[in-house]
């Protein structure tokens, strides 16, 4: 990674101070980004086209997925059916059911994907929708980042 510990965690910092404790997900990964576009010159913070988060392109080739909602027959077959047929393929999966609803945490890796980040992220939302989950797909890179204050 193109980011020293010591700038990722003055970003996370910033990002918190200026966000405050409410912020959602989004909007720290959209400050992350904006952040490292905006400081692409600056010393460890890779140039755009490196691979450095904010550059538009994605380091890593893996995303976290994050989902929950109410179990029912098939909800985990549809999420693998959905990543399956774009081409992505789940490195490691945890699921807990807890009475009536479900969590679970994928790792999913994009690297040899036929959609790109964002059509598989429109293509979860869509799913989500259809099954009443909530759906969180984060860059592993961003997931990481959001993670080491």
């Amino acid at each position: 990674m193109s980011l020293s510990e010591e700038r990722i965690r003055e970003i996370a910092v910033r990002a918190m101070n200026e966000l405050g404790e409410g912020a959602s997900p989004e909007a720290v990964k959209r400050y992350v980004e904006n952040e490292g576009a905006s400081r692409s010159d600056a010393p460890g913070s890779g140039a755009p086209g490196s691979g450095a988060p904010g550059s538009g392109v994605p380091s890593g080739d893996r995303m976290i997925l994050t989902c929950f909602g109410l179990n029912r027959p098939g909800v985990v077959a549809v999420l693998a059916k959905t990543l399956g047929d774009a081409g992505c393929d789940i490195q490691d999966i945890s699921q807990k059911i807890m009475q009536d609803f479900f969590t679970m945490i994928m790792l999913v890796d994009i690297a040899d994907a036929a959609k790109s980040f964002a059509e598989i992220q429109e293509e979860l939302s869509r799913v989500a929708e259809r099954e009443r989950i909530k759906i969180y797909a984060q860059h592993e890179d961003v997931f990481t980042y959001m993670h080491r204050v």
